[in-house]
């Protein structure tokens, strides 16, 4: 018999079959799963003991007390005479946390004093006057002189010009989840600026009886800083003239359609428009 390997035949020796891609398929499937329920149990865990490290995880109702502080602040910084008005709180919601959840901002203005040309040494001053901890600086924006500083707790400072011998900051707390919501703080008791922005509207000739709109802000060293703020549409006003006795003639600002004066301890903001009157009476922090 010949001892020759017959041709055609597979040796019993030879390599084993690949494993079916349907075993490995399966196999990557588990890994991918098991690998998504260890990342969800860590976010779930990080969530619920670590401390918040960006202000998506900082509530609404956290952040409304840093920003009602930092008004306040901002109004020290700007000292009684430059001081021209709190904006009240204003929230806009619908805006997104994450893809999946919605969430809301808070936003506060104070308006400033700046004559023209004096933008940015009246940024430049509030910024100096500022928390060291804020970070404060005023740099060269697109559209002129721009103050940033970080008020703390993720909430941000900004301040421009308005180009009609004002400056507006705004207090901004970017969008996050609303949490309880923010609840500012119970109106202040009527004031001396409540008294002054009844006299404006007499000498306008505007009705005196309604009650005016009061905002505040705590002022760093106690106390509160106060606007009162009223919005007339009766009919319209032909120039602020009627103001001048007020402002012995020497307004702080006069630029139609926006007036402002000194009366005692308060100033008065007055922009008149061809729909409606617009006044805000305000009394500042101590220096």
């Amino acid at each position: 018999m010949s001892g020759a390997v017959q041709t055609g035949w597979a040796s019993s020796a030879g390599p084993a079959a690949p494993a079916p891609a349907r075993s490995r398929r399966r196999w990557l499937l588990v890994a991918t799963v098991a690998w998504a329920v260890l990342l969800a149990v860590l976010t779930w865990t990080s969530v619920r003991d670590d401390p918040p490290t960006v202000r998506e995880q900082r509530s609404l109702d956290q952040a409304g007390p840093v920003v009602d502080r930092a008004v306040g602040e901002l109004a020290r910084a700007i000292g009684a005479a430059g001081l021209l008005e709190l904006g009240p709180p204003r929230i806009a919601t619908g805006c997104r946390v994450t893809p999946l959840a919605d969430g809301a901002r808070l936003r506060r203005e104070v308006g400033v004093l700046a004559a023209a040309g004096d933008e940015q040494a009246v940024l430049a001053g509030i910024a100096k006057r500022l928390p060291a901890s804020w970070r404060a600086g005023v740099g060269t924006g697109v559209g002129g002189p721009e103050l940033r500083a970080d008020a703390g707790e993720f909430v941000a400072v900004e301040g421009r010009p308005t180009v009609d011998g004002r400056v507006r900051l705004i207090v901004d707390t970017g969008c996050r989840p609303v949490g309880a919501g923010y609840a500012p703080a119970p109106p202040a008791a009527a004031g001396p600026e409540t008294a002054a922005l009844t006299a404006a509207r007499r000498a306008l000739d505007r009705p005196s009886d309604a009650a005016p709109e009061l905002v505040s802000a705590p002022c760093p060293g106690g106390g509160l800083a106060r606007t009162a703020r009223s919005t007339d549409d009766s009919g319209p006003v032909t120039s602020t003239a009627a103001l001048a006795p007020l402002a012995g003639d020497a307004p702080l600002l006069d630029q139609p359609p926006v007036y402002a004066y000194r009366a005692g301890g308060v100033t008065v903001l007055a922009e008149i428009g061809p729909d409606a009157t617009r006044l805000a009476a305000t009394v500042g922090c101590p220096g």
